[in-house]
Formats: structure tokens, C-alpha cells, sequence
């Protein structure tokens, strides 16, 4: 077997595992708010559908294998669907940018997410923030290297998602190791959470450093292998939301959060955020464009 596909059969086997994370638990059934599904642009409500895009395996929001996605975001995507009486598919592209961009260009509808909302990221699209986050560091068992913040990431091999928040905020700390003279980070960047993981399983990188909740997820599928480090602190961040997003301007960012808010108010929010072992990052109304200022 070669590389390649020993690499495919590792990533197949961290999500598949995954799977037995997320309790059986019944999501609520929505009938159509014939309100909600009246604010639809009318290309949505004739053709039936909304498409959301994704980057890839985000677990436990988004576990996807080939064409098919299950999670978190995935269980919230039918929430809505069943709401506003319409179909939601799933399109995968390669890393956020593309991500954006195919938003922003008119090929997909919106990303069901979460994505993390920035100041920065606010002057191209809109955010409706549904979840709160924390960054933290996934390690080897027993932290070798001692990595617990950003000022002892210095000398060691980091791994992040490209394009990514947890990147430029690396990338800084990374300029800051050299000013305070100590030895540079090595900055590994992936285009997906499985994949910067796996570095770190197979010691080609000595920490993933990215959402708290994911890393969670990966650290409870490793077999003891991994752990988290640097929780809760801020880690070059201060408050951290993530949302769905929509382009600039789009009417489908007040109907989003005002269907996102009667899933909060029904108790189906809070009954997926459960299953998927997500009640940290649960918050009590939704809301658009809530992201703070990365630093400078």
C-alpha cells in the first residue's frame, strides 16, 4: 500500500471512529414556518433547495466522507431545511478561501459552517454566529515538547488549517519568536482538519493548534495518543465566534439567524449541540457579525 493510501485509510479510520462520539439522541422534527419560508429569495423557494458549502471534515460539526456529511452542522442544516420547507446539499471545495470565494461568487448559497467570525473576514461576507469557540493546542501524550501557550510554541513544529484564524495568529507569534530570540516556529499548514491531526499522531508535527471543540473530538478517537494543551487561555484571541456564512449584504443572513433562533427557542439547538457532546460551545441567541478583532 502506498503513502497515499495509508494516509486516506488513517484519515477514514479517525472519522468512522468518530461516529460512536455522538450518542443516539432524537432531533426533533420541524414543520414548515410558512413566515420564515416566505422571506426565501424566490429562485429558493421554486427551485427547492439551497446548496452549503464546506472545506472539508470539521468534526464533530462536519464529518464528511465522499458526498456525504454528518455532524453537528449537518443535523442543524436539516433543522432549517425541514423550517423553511426546502432541501439543503452539501458541496466540498479545498480550504476556506475557496470556501469564501465560491460563496461570494454566486455558486453556493451560503456555508452552514461554523467558520470563525472576524472583523477582518466582515468586509466580505456576513456571519450569523451560532456557536462559540476557544483555540487550543492537540498534542503527543504527555507533551513532549511542553508546549502549553503561544510563547512556548517557539522551536516546534505547529500545524494549522491554511487560510485559517489559527494561522495568521501563528504566523505572528512565529515573527514574535524571532524578535524575542528564540528559535523559529515551523509552521505547518493543511487544508483540512484530519489531515493536521494525522501530522501530529505521526510526530511530523509536534502540535495542531485550532478549535477546541474538533480537537476534542480527535483527541477522544486517538487511543490515548493525543491531549490538549493551552485551554483556557486566550491564545491570541479574545471572545471567538463561529457562524454560518452568506455574502455581503444577503437577505439570507436575517432569515438564517431568525430560523437558527427558533431552533434555540424549541430546544432543537440545544438537543444537537448535546448529541455531538458540543454544550461548551452552546450560546443563547444567535447573531450577526458578533466576531471580534483578531490582534494586530
Amino acid at each position: 500500500m502506498n503513502a497515499k493510501l495509508i494516509a486516506s485509510a488513517a484519515l477514514m479510520s479517525l472519522l468512522v471512529g468518530g461516529h460512536a462520539l455522538a450518542q443516539d439522541a432524537a432531533i426533533p422534527k420541524q414543520t414548515v414556518n410558512e413566515q420564515l419560508r416566505a422571506r426565501l429569495p424566490e429562485k429558493i423557494r421554486t427551485e427547492g433547495k439551497m446548496i452549503s458549502v464546506n472545506n472539508g471534515s470539521f468534526p464533530p460539526y462536519e464529518i464528511v466522507t465522499g458526498t456525504k456529511m454528518e455532524g453537528a452542522s449537518e443535523d442543524l442544516s436539516q433543522a432549517i431545511a425541514q423550517l423553511l420547507g426546502i432541501k439543503i446539499e452539501h458541496a466540498t471545495v479545498g480550504g476556506l478561501p475557496a470556501e469564501l470565494t465560491g460563496i461570494n461568487a454566486g455558486r453556493y448559497q451560503f456555508a452552514i459552517g461554523p467558520v470563525g467570525d472576524f472583523k477582518s473576514r466582515e468586509e466580505a461576507n456576513d456571519f450569523v454566529d451560532w456557536v462559540q469557540e476557544f483555540v487550543v493546542f492537540a498534542v503527543q501524550k504527555g507533551n513532549p515538547q511542553g508546549i502549553t501557550s503561544l510563547d512556548t510554541a517557539c522551536g516546534n513544529r505547529i500545524a494549522v488549517m491554511s487560510g485559517g484564524s489559527a494561522e495568521r495568529v501563528i504566523q505572528v507569534q512565529a515573527e514574535k519568536c524571532k524578535t524575542d530570540g528564540k528559535k523559529p516556529i515551523e509552521i505547518q499548514s493543511y487544508t483540512d482538519q484530519p489531515s493536521s491531526i494525522l501530522a501530529v499522531r505521526s510526530k511530523r508535527a509536534d502540535a495542531f493548534f485550532s478549535s477546541q471543540a474538533p480537537l476534542t473530538y480527535f483527541v477522544a478517537q486517538a487511543n490515548g495518543q493525543l491531549e490538549l494543551t493551552g485551554v483556557g487561555q486566550k491564545n491570541g484571541f479574545e471572545d471567538l465566534f463561529q457562524g454560518a456564512v452568506v455574502q455581503k449584504g444577503s437577505e439570507l443572513g436575517p432569515l438564517l439567524n431568525d430560523t437558527i433562533k427558533v431552533l434555540m427557542d424549541n430546544g432543537t439547538y440545544a438537543a444537537i449541540m448535546k448529541k455531538w457532546g458540543l454544550e461548551n460551545n452552546m450560546i443563547k441567541q444567535p447573531g450577526i457579525n458578533l466576531g471580534g478583532q483578531l490582534p494586530k
